[in-house]
């Protein structure tokens, strides 16, 4: 599609301009610290890059370096790959592998999270053509309101002062209509009504490999119905089935196809969680089993998905645990060697929280200052108080259970709760935060070990 040849070419020139070094820097903008995985992710992403340049016979044979990220939780395992993901601009899911059950067993096969990488491609494509089609898509939308607005009196096409009227009246309406003064006229626009099936509904349709939810939906004819709505609303329903009209669904799915295999990453955290061998019995009887489901899928298979059969030959897949029981020696032989690079990530210090704290633009303290400043209420941090939140979250994770950075969350959540609430009733344009007030927010809670469990 030709309209679609502008985004994949930024695309390209994203990807030729992000060295290993440019990747770094870039997470280093919202993760602190764990720059052995970092450099693992960075190089695997270049890496696909390089790929693209060789011979074709040659690239076919190079295939991913996928990647295993060892470390506790909250310490960015998952904030590394989805950054990541978002810096080219490729189609990324995040799955569970405790959430998986052995072919067999009641639950969700492994080939399902190829599925919801091809959807979530699928809408990431979908959204890019919208782009690129929209002005076009206003422009219909804006005629069919017209012709809404406006029913002219049945005369013969060759009476000429009735078609000049006709248009001078299309005009006026126009100009209202690009001013919003009919925003809030009632017309009638026709809405089609596509029927949803539930995911799930259908019992046994994942472990048999069949796509149910997309059959039915093809199955189910879509309804019709003519709608009395205001011009405000009729105006987003038009340029919405405009612009379903000017995509070409099949270059959609060609090109989505074609970025899952190439580009696609599927993050699959608590891989752990089903490392071991069998137990014969209980909860984890399907463990090993799923391993062996996942195998095929990370080595290479097909996929039969709605959109058409996805390859996963080259998809990047990147595992993460905590590994606190099970070590990465416990997953079966054959899925440790599709795993050929593991990085060890570190518990995070009380450094790494003040760090946390200030410096990544999407830092804790400039989200609190950014909401709080739609009150009309200015949040200034002092240093000490930064220094005391760091040390306040590092005692409670030694203390109770190490949630790593995760834990500046519930504690600035707690810490600033009576200011969010009274913002709107604040009188004075500035709260000051420091050590003192971080204390007589916190004191209590910190030092009641039971109340900590509970609330912090």
């Amino acid at each position: 599609m030709r309209l679609h040849q502008s985004a994949d070419t930024h695309r390209k020139n994203l990807a030729d301009e992000l060295t290993p070094r440019r990747i770094v820097e870039e997470l280093d903008k919202y993760i602190v610290g764990q720059q052995a995985a970092k450099r693992a992710v960075a190089v695997a992403l270049r890496n696909r890059w390089r790929r693209q340049q060789i011979a074709d016979e040659m690239r076919h044979e190079v295939l991913p370096k996928n990647i295993i990220m060892i470390g506790p939780t909250g310490v960015g395992k998952t904030e590394i790959a989805r950054r990541l993901a978002a810096l080219v601009a490729a189609p990324f899911v995040k799955v569970e592998a405790s959430k998986y059950t052995e072919v067999g067993y009641h639950g969700r096969d492994v080939e399902s999270m190829v599925r919801d990488l091809t959807s979530y491609a699928v809408n990431m494509v979908a959204g890019e053509m919208a782009q690129l089609v929209r002005s076009q898509a206003e422009r219909n939308a804006e005629e069919r309101l017209l012709d809404a607005l406006y029913e002219p009196p049945d005369v013969p096409p060759t009476d000429g002062d009735h078609a000049a009227q006709r248009e001078r009246t299309r005009d006026r309406l126009r100009g209202l209509l690009r001013k919003g003064e009919l925003n809030d006229r009632v017309v009638e626009v026709e809405v089609v009504d596509k029927p949803v099936v539930v995911q799930g509904m259908v019992a046994g349709g994942e472990e048999m490999g069949i796509d149910m939810q997309g059959i039915l939906e093809q199955m189910l004819p879509a309804r019709t119905e003519n709608r009395r709505v205001s011009v405000q609303d009729a105006r987003q329903i038009l340029i919405q089935q405009e612009t379903d009209k000017l995509i070409d669904r099949e270059s959609l799915y060609r090109t989505a196809l074609q970025r899952t295999e190439e580009s696609g990453i599927i993050f699959v955290d608590e891989i752990d969680k089903i490392a071991g061998r069998e137990s014969g019995h209980g909860p984890d009887v399907s463990r090993e089993g799923v391993q062996r489901d996942m195998l095929p899928i990370v080595e290479g298979t097909t996929v039969a998905t709605r959109y058409g059969v996805v390859r996963t030959d080259h998809i990047l897949f990147i595992a993460a645990g905590a590994f606190n029981v099970a070590k990465p020696s416990d997953l079966i032989p054959e899925l440790q060697g599709r795993f050929p690079i593991r990085v060890e990530l570190t518990d995070l210090t009380r450094e790494d929280f003040k760090r946390i704290l200030v410096e990544p633009r999407n830092a804790l303290t400039k989200q609190y200052t950014s909401l709080l400043k739609t009150e009309g209420v200015e949040l200034d941090f002092a240093p000490d108080a930064i220094d005391r939140i760091a040390e306040i979250a590092e005692d409670i994770n030694r203390r109770t259970e190490s949630i790593g950075a995760r834990r500046l969350q519930t504690v600035m959540e707690k810490l600033l709760e009576e200011v969010s609430f009274d913002a709107p009733e604040i009188r004075r344009p500035s709260v000051r935060v420091d050590a003192a007030y971080v204390d007589e927010k916190l004191k209590e809670l910190v030092q009641d070990e039971e109340l900590t469990r509970y609330i912090l």
